[in-house]
């Protein structure tokens, strides 16, 4: 570990400087000009971009942020809306647990802080959904508190100027404790969004812009040429597969639906109805066997979804019948009901 804790000072100097003249300008930033000249930010604008930014990218994220906020422009909004409507607007956006403690979460504090979300890191990390580096953000962005702000982002950041050997994930807490000698306690909202720059627009997983980057003079790999091999990380295990099989049944005018269970993958939303994801794919006739009602299946085609920790290719069956009792939607308002982006694949090849 190359730890250089009394260049802290020209660090932070250095990405403020570069924050102040090319940080990036974000729907629900408050930039240091808007900061000076007395805007403050949205705690709930902020941290319904902080959850929707976990493992999403801010082209994909943005949308979903702007849908939200028209339709719940405040917390108390978000928190009397049904859950099912909540989800409806995340399908897509992935990672469903998100959507449910997004709702939970916003109910807390509709009910036990009067609308208002704590001031402070230690205790927005007892709210539903709000991790380590969550609770970090929102507490220097919106209320000022010198917090040490780690996201992905961050690790890369610090692992290449520190040259961390130490692979990911077991890195983490080195390189935690080498961001924190460095994070700003004079300017921690615009040192928190600048360090998160840094690694999305400059040190970037492949081809970073070393030149631009206001720490290059004290970054160990840059000064040993080596800065891609940063983060080190264990190596990838290949990821397993899984077969299921799903029923698209109408009747002309809907689609018969089901909900997936609050607890596990893809929680609460909704699905074509199907059977269990095995590891080993069974004969067609054993899918069959539970379809929702005996009749005459077509295979319309196989869907292959990746997820974080396994593949998924799913048969799709169609049929057309008066369907048995459940979740019928329209096939005109399928936009309406929670469908994740794998049962939108299904039900786009079992329409075809």
């Amino acid at each position: 570990m190359n730890n250089r804790p009394h260049d802290a000072p020209a660090l932070r100097v250095a990405l403020l400087d570069w924050y102040d003249a090319s940080g990036r300008t974000l729907p629900w930033r408050i930039r240091p000009e808007d900061r000076a000249s007395g805007v403050v930010a949205n705690p709930y604008a902020v941290w319904l971009s902080e959850i929707m930014l976990q493992q999403t990218t801010v082209p994909h994220a943005t949308p979903y942020w702007e849908k939200f906020l028209a339709e719940f422009p405040t917390v108390e909004t978000l928190a009397d809306a049904p859950r099912d409507r909540v989800l409806t607007l995340w399908a897509g956006l992935g990672y469903y647990a998100r959507a449910r403690n997004l709702h939970k979460c916003a109910q807390i504090i509709r009910d036990e802080h009067d609308g208002v979300f704590p001031g402070s890191e230690a205790a927005l990390l007892k709210l539903p959904g709000i991790g380590p580096y969550t609770a970090a953000a929102i507490a220097a962005i919106c209320y000022g508190e010198a917090t040490n702000v780690v996201d992905g982002n961050v690790e890369r950041v610090i692992s290449r100027l520190r040259a961390v050997q130490t692979p990911l994930p077991p890195a983490k807490a080195e390189i935690n404790a080498l961001a924190g000698e460095i994070a700003s306690p004079e300017r921690p909202a615009d040192y928190a969004q600048a360090i998160m720059d840094l690694g999305a627009t400059i040190c970037r997983p492949k081809n970073p812009d070393c030149e631009a980057c206001p720490w290059q003079a004290h970054c160990a790999a840059y000064t040993a040429g080596n800065m891609t091999d940063y983060p080190k990380k264990l190596p990838k295990k290949k990821l397993p597969t899984r077969y299921g099989a799903v029923f698209y049944l109408t009747d002309g005018e809907a689609l018969l639906l089901a909900r997936r269970p609050d607890k596990g993958l893809l929680g609460a939303m909704m699905e074509l109805p199907g059977t269990p994801w095995l590891v080993v794919a069974p004969d067609a006739a054993d899918w069959l066997s539970l379809a929702p009602a005996k009749l005459n299946w077509e295979e319309a085609g196989i869907v292959e979804h990746v997820f974080t920790h396994f593949r998924l290719f799913l048969t799709v069956y169609r049929a057309q019948s008066e369907l048995p009792e459940g979740i019928h939607a329209p096939l005109h308002d399928l936009k309406d009901f929670a469908l994740p982006s794998v049962m939108v694949k299904a039900a786009m090849v079992g329409k075809a």
